[in-house]
């Protein structure tokens, strides 16, 4: 199921923000703002980008999405049920004590997901492991890992971009989401890693730089990276955390907290309504 049309797209990551703002309502906690930010990124990758089964989850030659910031789950699980991985209706069980759908994906409860992510700065590690090995096997499957510019700050990261380049891994791409906030300030005042995308090119990387909210310039950016050889692509998406509902964009509080009842009704009048 691919979906060309962009304005196809533009409204596929509308509903992608009502199951996240859905979810978080539900559970009653979570991170809203990172989910947010990605939701345009994760929507082009489900729905135009990614060579996914969703009838077939473990699919051996599947493309890999490695979300290594894992806490930004509520984007991940809605882009997945968008998808028809598993029904919408369970994105209501968000975080609820007998759900799959914890605050973390686990890749043994939920189907579609490729890696079981929380623990900041793992993401690449394991995302070079599946593009070395889809070397090995002469496999022709891309491994793609979103990272948060909040999270780049670990030191694995880097350690793992020594990793990326070593190996040269042209079937690797790593998305770094940058809304320029994490859980307490802005990354200048936690620990700047600006300039990131220099950071990266000096690691041997190809860099995109992209509006991480313009459809056509995502899609873009994936097409460049596809046939980048002999180095892996980085593709850094400024973003703003919060995007689409008025009153948490570029607001550090919504990092991680739910919305209440009065917030999730003008959110989901924001997006169009609850379907």
């Amino acid at each position: 199921m691919k979906i060309s049309n962009i304005d196809e797209l533009k409204q596929k990551a509308i509903e992608v923000r009502k199951g996240i703002i859905e979810a978080v309502y539900r559970g009653k906690s979570g991170h809203p703002g990172g989910s947010l930010s990605v939701a345009d990124i994760l929507t082009v990758l489900y729905f135009n980008q990614m060579n996914i089964d969703e009838k077939n989850p473990k699919w051996e030659d599947r493309d890999r999405l490695i979300l290594s910031k894992g806490h930004c789950s509520p984007a991940l699980y809605s882009c997945l049920a968008n998808r028809g991985f598993f029904d919408a209706q369970k994105l209501k069980t968000f975080r609820n004590i007998d759900s799959n759908l914890q605050g973390h994906p686990d890749i043994n409860k939920v189907p579609g997901v490729d890696m079981t992510s929380g623990s900041l700065g793992q993401g690449l590690s394991v995302a070079n492991g599946m593009a070395i090995a889809g070397k090995m096997n002469n496999k022709d499957y891309r491994v793609y890992c979103v990272v948060g510019d909040g999270e780049i700050e670990e030191g694995q990261i880097w350690e793992a971009a020594m990793t990326s380049n070593k190996y040269k891994l042209d079937n690797l791409c790593l998305i770094v989401d940058n809304n320029n906030l994490q859980i307490d300030g802005t990354i200048e005042e936690v620990m700047s890693s600006y300039p990131i995308d220099e950071k990266f090119k000096s690691f041997g990387f190809q860099i995109i730089n992209v509006d991480g909210h313009n459809i056509q310039e995502i899609i873009d950016a994936f097409e460049v990276a596809k046939n980048v050889k002999g180095k892996p692509t980085c593709i850094i998406a400024k973003t703003i955390k919060g995007k689409g509902i008025s009153f948490m964009e570029n607001q550090v509080g919504w990092h991680g907290k739910a919305p209440n009842d009065d917030e999730y009704k003008i959110a989901m009048e924001e997006l169009g309504g609850v379907n």
